[in-house]
C-alpha cells in the first residue's frame, strides 16, 4: 500500500510536466493497478453450489453455537433459490431480508438490525476470511424492501433450517427461506426494476415457473411498489414476455 502510494505520488509529479517518460510510466502503473485488481477478485470466491451455501452457513452455525449464541435470519434471491433446488448456479452472497424469533411455531419476521449484532458479525467475517468469500457475503440489502411493504402471509410460507449442533437446537443459526411463491412476487419486482429479460432475475423468475394465478397475484403487489406509468408499462410486458415464454415450455 505504501509503494502504491509512493508510486501515485511520483506519476502525479511527473505528469505536471508532461514528459514522455511520464506518460509512459503512468501506463505501466495504470495496468499494473488492473492486473492487480483481477487478481484480487479472482482471489475471492463465490458460493457455486447448494453445498458451498450449506458448508458456508454451518461454519457460521458453529462459531455462533461455540459463543453460546444464536440467531435466525429469513433470507431470499439466489441462496435461496439455490437451497430450494430451483436453480443451479452460483451466487455471491447471501441476501437477508428479515431477523426472526425462533422460539416459537411461527416465528415473526422482523426488519434487519443495523448493524448486526456483533456475535454474528464476527462469525460472518471469519468465514469470509476462511473461505475467501466477499467481505458482505452475508448482508442485508433487500431489508430495503420493509420501507414498501412485503408480500401478504409472507411469514407463515417460511421454511426454515437449523444449522448447527442437532443436540442444541437453541444454539447457532436457523436459516429461513422464502417460499417459492413469495420468491416469484421478489423476482418480478426484480425483473421489472432492471427493465430488461436479459438479468438473472428474469431467468429466475422463469425458473419458478409461476402459474397464471401466481404470476397475476405477485403483479398485483408489485404495481403497488411503484406507481408510476411507466413502471406499469413495463410490469405488463414483463408479464405478457414470461407467460407466453412457459407456454412454449
Amino acid at each position: 500500500m505504501h509503494f502504491a502510494c509512493r508510486a501515485f505520488v511520483y506519476l502525479w509529479g511527473a505528469l505536471s510536466v508532461r514528459s514522455p517518460v511520464a506518460l509512459l510510466s503512468c501506463t505501466i502503473y495504470n495496468r499494473a493497478i488492473v492486473v492487480i485488481l483481477k487478481i484480487v477478485r479472482r482471489s475471492i470466491m463465490e458460493l457455486e453450489s447448494s453445498a458451498n451455501i450449506d458448508t458456508a452457513l454451518s461454519r457460521v452455525a458453529e462459531l455462533l453455537a461455540f459463543a453460546g449464541e444464536h440467531y435466525a435470519v429469513a433470507v431470499l434471491g439466489g441462496a435461496a433459490l439455490v437451497l430450494l433446488g430451483i436453480v443451479d448456479r452460483a451466487t455471491s452472497d447471501v441476501d437477508i431480508l428479515a431477523f426472526a424469533k425462533s422460539d416459537s411455531p411461527q416465528p415473526d419476521l422482523r426488519e434487519p438490525p443495523e448493524p448486526f449484532p456483533e456475535p454474528l458479525r464476527r462469525a460472518i467475517d471469519t468465514v469470509a476470511r476462511d473461505m475467501s468469500l466477499e467481505e458482505r457475503w452475508m448482508n442485508a440489502g433487500p431489508a430495503l424492501q420493509w420501507k414498501q411493504g412485503l408480500p401478504p402471509g409472507i411469514a407463515a410460507r417460511v421454511q426454515w433450517r437449523h444449522y448447527g449442533p442437532a443436540v442444541l437446537p437453541e444454539l447457532g443459526l436457523d436459516i429461513g427461506l422464502v417460499s417459492r411463491y413469495d420468491l416469484v412476487f421478489f423476482k418480478l419486482y426484480a425483473t421489472v426494476d432492471h427493465a430488461t429479460t436479459r438479468s438473472v432475475h428474469y431467468k429466475d423468475l422463469l425458473a419458478l415457473s409461476p402459474t397464471h394465478e401466481e404470476l397475476i397475484a405477485a403483479a398485483s403487489w408489485v404495481r403497488q411498489q411503484n406507481a408510476s406509468p411507466e413502471f406499469g408499462e413495463i410490469l405488463d410486458q414483463v408479464v405478457s414476455h414470461v407467460s407466453s415464454q412457459l407456454k412454449q415450455e
